[in-house]
C-alpha cells in the first residue's frame, strides 16, 4: 500500500512539474529534468546506441516539452508522455539522413566506404552490440519495450505496468518471456563464435 502511495506522489509531482511548466515555470523544467533525465537518457541510449545522440535526444526531449507543454493533459500519466516523446525524437534520429545514420540498404549498396563481402568495421568494433541487437530484434515491439524501459530506462516492474496500463504480473510475465527469447539468441551466438554473423 505504501508504494503505490508513493507511485501515485511521484506521478502526482510530474504533473505538478508539467503544470508549472506550461504555465512557463523554469524551475519546474529545472526538477522534472532533475526527476527524470536519467531514465530519458537510458532510454534514447538503448535505441540509438550511441551516447552523443542519445544525450541530444535527452535534450530535444526537455525542449519539447518546454515549447509543447500545453499539449499535456493534466491528470494523465506523465511519464508515459514523456517516453513517447523521447521515442518519437529517437525514430526521427534513426530515419533522418542528417544525423549520419546509415541503413542496412546503404550497406548493400557498399555505400560510406563499406564493399559487400568485406567486414563493417561498426559492427567489427561493437560485437557485443550487435549480439543484443540481434537479441532484441527477435522480440515483438511490446516486449522489446518492457526490455528498455526497465534494463536502460530504470524503472521498475511497476511502474512500467502503471506507465503502459498493464498489470503486474502481466508485465513480469512478458519481461520473462524477453529474456528467455533473447537468452536463446545470446547462447546460439556463444555457440556459433566468430562466425556469428556470416
Amino acid at each position: 500500500m505504501r508504494r503505490t502511495a508513493k507511485r501515485q506522489e511521484s506521478r502526482s509531482d510530474l504533473d505538478r512539474l508539467l503544470l508549472m511548466v506550461q504555465e512557463g515555470n523554469r524551475e519546474g523544467l529545472r526538477q522534472l529534468y532533475e526527476k527524470t533525465a536519467r531514465s530519458i537518457y537510458g532510454y534514447a541510449l538503448a535505441i540509438l546506441k550511441q551516447p552523443q545522440d542519445a544525450e541530444e535526444v535527452m535534450q530535444d526531449v526537455y525542449l519539447t516539452v518546454w515549447k509543447q507543454a500545453e499539449k499535456y493533459q493534466p491528470g494523465s500519466r506523465p511519464e508515459a508522455w514523456l517516453f513517447t516523446i523521447a521515442r518519437n525524437l529517437c525514430y526521427m534520429r534513426l530515419r533522418s539522413p542528417s544525423a549520419g545514420g546509415v541503413s542496412l540498404d546503404e550497406l548493400r549498396e557498399g555505400e560510406n566506404g563499406w564493399e559487400p563481402g568485406e567486414p563493417c568495421r561498426e559492427i567489427e568494433a561493437a560485437p557485443e552490440k550487435q549480439v543484443l541487437l540481434q537479441a532484441l530484434g527477435t522480440l515483438s515491439e511490446e516486449e522489446r519495450k518492457l526490455v528498455l524501459l526497465h534494463c536502460a530506462g530504470g524503472m521498475k516492474h511497476r511502474e512500467i505496468a502503471e506507465l503502459t496500463g498493464q498489470t503486474l504480473p502481466a508485465v513480469l510475465s512478458r519481461y520473462s518471456r524477453a529474456l528467455k527469447k533473447m537468452e536463446k539468441v545470446i547462447d546460439k551466438t556463444e555457440v556459433l563464435g566468430n562466425n556469428r554473423f556470416y
